[in-house]
């Protein structure tokens, strides 16, 4: 029952990271062939004024393994280039004031810097 539920795709690892309003979740799963891909997910808490209660709006982007290193590439290349060329005065470790709570609480922090072999 379970399977049919998700066509086949088994999770095989999950990593979510809260920022505000938002939680983006990254999940490996695997297809039927036993094969891998990631999704990534990013979840918005919104109002929904018909019901007077809370929906979710996400949206969703699937990475084949042949993909990984281009797509890793093109983040790492853009984030640096907001960072160096257009925002280079911007101390983007104050972003991570979090991680000093979490690590205190004993859930540990997300690396921020994205590696994949």
């Amino acid at each position: 029952m379970e399977e049919n539920k998700n066509n086949g795709r088994e999770e095989i690892f999950s990593e979510k990271v809260k920022a505000g309003k938002r939680t983006y979740f990254f999940d490996v799963k695997s297809t039927r062939s036993n094969d891998f891909y990631l999704t990534i997910t990013e979840s918005k808490k919104r109002f929904n004024k018909d019901d007077e209660g809370f929906t979710y709006e996400k949206h969703k982007i699937f990475l084949y393994k042949e993909d990984f290193n281009k797509f890793l590439e093109a983040l790492n290349n853009t984030v640096n280039h907001v960072k160096t060329e257009l925002m280079p005065g911007v101390d983007f470790d104050a972003f991570d004031h979090h991680r000093d709570k979490e690590e205190v609480n004993g859930t540990p922090a997300v690396d921020s810097e994205l590696k994949w072999d």
